[in-house]
C-alpha cells in the first residue's frame, strides 16, 4: 500500500534521487542537496506553524511505499505566491491599436511580464515514478493536495493556479526559451531551470524585457510553444481538468507551458469531499474506489482504498487502512471516489 504524507528530514537522500529522475522545468525539485535540505525543514516548520491567513508556507509531500519504505514520488503546495519574492508570468492577451482615420482597428497577441498571480495558492513540484504514471497512485499524489487544502481552508487562497512544464524536446531544447530568454541571459534552457531551482526565478524574471513581446513577431516554432504541455506533463494537466481546473491569460515566461486557474469552490475534491465516520472490519465489500486522508496537519496521510460509503452511517476499513492513515477506529475520515 502506498501513503501520502509530510516530508520528514531523513527523506532527504531518496528526494535526491526524486529530482534527479523529475522532469526539466520542475524547478521547485532541485537536485541539489543544501536547496532540498532546507525545502524539508521549510515544509516541517510551515505544517507547524499556527496559521489563520495564507503566506509564504510552503507544504511538501511525499508518496511512500509503506512496505519497502521506498518514495515514489512528491507533490507541493505553496500557500500563497508572491510573499518572500515576486510571482511572474507573461499575460497572453492582444494589443489593440486604432486608427480613426482609417476606420482600422486591430488587435495583435502580445506576451507581457507581470506580476498578476501574486497572492494565488500554487501547486507545484508534481513528480511520480515512471512505473507510477496513470495510475490510482499518480491521482493520490496530485489530490490529495486538494484534499489538504479541503481539511485547513484558512491557510490557503480563495484561487488555485498550478504552471504545467512547457515543451521542450529530447536534448532539453526549449524553441520558446531559444527565441526569448535565451537572447537576454545566454544560458541554454536546461541551465537556466537549474538555476532557477537553485536559487529563485525572479533574478532572472527581471533582467526579461519590460516591453510587450509580440507573438506574430516571434519563430513559428517559438508561437507553436505558447500553452502547449510538455508530454511528460500532460498527466499533471489531465489530472487538474478533471478536478475543474482551466487554462487562463498566463503562460510561463521561460517555456511557455500553460497556467491552469480554479476557484476553491469549483475543485471537485474540495467541494465533493465529504466526512465519514470509521469502524474496522476484518473484509469490505467494496463498492467503489476512493481518495482517503484523515484532516490532521502535520501527521496528515492519504491513501486509495476499496470500500463501500454509503450516503449514510460509518465506513469499514481494514487494520491495515487505519494504520496508513495513522487513524484509530471511530474517528472520521475524508472521501472521495477515485
Amino acid at each position: 500500500m502506498l501513503a501520502l504524507r509530510p516530508v520528514q528530514p531523513s527523506d532527504l537522500p531518496q528526494l535526491q534521487q526524486l529530482a534527479r529522475d523529475s522532469l526539466v522545468g520542475v524547478t521547485s525539485l532541485p537536485d541539489d542537496i543544501e536547496r532540498l535540505r532546507e525545502k524539508i525543514l521549510d515544509s516541517c516548520a510551515s505544517f507547524e506553524a499556527d496559521v489563520r491567513a495564507p503566506g509564504g508556507e510552503n507544504y511538501f509531500f511525499v508518496l511512500q511505499d509503506l512496505v519497502s519504505g521506498r518514495l515514489v514520488g512528491c507533490s507541493e503546495i505553496l500557500a500563497s505566491t508572491g510573499c518572500n519574492e515576486p510571482f511572474y508570468s507573461l499575460r497572453n492577451r492582444p494589443f489593440s491599436s486604432e486608427s480613426r482615420e482609417l476606420n482600422i482597428q486591430h488587435g495583435v497577441p502580445a506576451l507581457s511580464l507581470c506580476q498578476d498571480l501574486q497572492g494565488q495558492t500554487l501547486l507545484r513540484g508534481f513528480h511520480v515514478d515512471a512505473d507510477r504514471v496513470r495510475t490510482a497512485e499518480s491521482e493520490l499524489l496530485s489530490r490529495a493536495r486538494l484534499m489538504f487544502i479541503a481539511a485547513h481552508p484558512q491557510r490557503f487562497a480563495e484561487s488555485v493556479i498550478t504552471e504545467i512544464v512547457g515543451y521542450s524536446d529530447d536534448d532539453g531544447q526549449s524553441p520558446f526559451w531559444d527565441a526569448i530568454g535565451q537572447h537576454f541571459f545566454d544560458l541554454p534552457y536546461v541551465e537556466a531551470e537549474r538555476l532557477c531551482g537553485l536559487q529563485s526565478r525572479s533574478f532572472l524574471a527581471e533582467l526579461m524585457p519590460q516591453y510587450p513581446l509580440y507573438v506574430p513577431m516571434l519563430p513559428p516554432e517559438a508561437q507553436a510553444c505558447i500553452g502547449r504541455v510538455h508530454p511528460d506533463g500532460q498527466e499533471a494537466f489531465d489530472i487538474l481538468a478533471r478536478e475543474g481546473f482551466e487554462t487562463n491569460s498566463y503562460v510561463d515566461l521561460f517555456d511557455g507551458g500553460p497556467t491552469l486557474h480554479a476557484r476553491i469552490a469549483n475543485i471537485r475534491s474540495i467541494a465533493r469531499s465529504h466526512m465519514v465516520q470509521t469502524w474496522k472490519s476484518s473484509q469490505i465489500d467494496a463498492r467503489g474506489r476512493y481518495l482517503v486522508s484523515n484532516d490532521r496537519l502535520a501527521d496528515y496521510r492519504a491513501i486509495v482504498a476499496e470500500l463501500d460509503v454509503a450516503a449514510e452511517g460509518p465506513v469499514a476499513l481494514t487494520p491495515d487502512m487505519l494504520a496508513a492513515l495513522d487513524i484509530d477506529e471511530g474517528e472520521r475520515i475524508r472521501v472521495i471516489t477515485l
